[in-house]
């Protein structure tokens, strides 16, 4: 078990990587899209490729952030129940959220989108806008990298909550 959550910390760096990067992505959409707004309203031209980077951008940073946000447990909780529980009890909630939700829908995307992304791939698939980014299988396989990282993020919660649940985690509430 020790080495299998070794592997998972190294993949979770990687994870903090990704959310690194989607950081400076935020600064880069934000300042793209004021040059957008300057260049349309003030010069009144445009570019149909940097509007489209912004959503590239805002793709990026939704789906490479969202493992480390698990990770960080600042994804959306109901926490009337939750905060007055014993550790051990919020360990096996966990596990069981990781276990029968988490891991089996983020399995699902993985599976439902291979072959959607792999055709984007083959085509070389590109915007369907005159004077876009020729690069929407990039784009789309964000999809398939964001399944990835949910579920070695998944596969690294239940095991923390396991070794949690099953180890001296006090029974005292937080």
């Amino acid at each position: 078990m020790t080495a299998l959550l070794s592997v998972l910390r190294v993949l979770e760096r990687g994870n903090r990587v990704l959310f690194t990067l989607a950081a400076w992505a935020c600064l880069l959409m934000a300042l793209l899209g004021f040059a957008i707004v300057v260049a349309r309203y003030g010069f009144s031209t445009g570019s149909i490729a940097a509007q489209e980077l912004v959503v590239y951008l805002h793709a990026f940073v939704l789906l490479c952030a969202a493992a480390t946000t698990l990770a960080a447990d600042g994804h959306v909780r109901v926490d009337i129940f939750y905060s007055r529980w014993s550790a051990r009890r919020r360990a096996l909630v966990n596990l069981a959220g990781s276990l029968l939700l988490l891991l089996p829908v983020m399995l699902f995307v993985l599976l439902i989108s291979w072959e959607y992304v792999g055709q984007a791939w083959l085509r070389r698939e590109a915007s369907a806008e005159p004077g876009g980014l020729a690069a929407v299988y990039l784009l789309k396989s964000l999809i398939l990298l964001f399944a990835l990282q949910m579920i070695l993020q998944g596969v690294l919660q239940a095991a923390l909550a396991w070794q949690s649940w099953r180890g001296n985690a006090e029974d005292a509430p937080a």
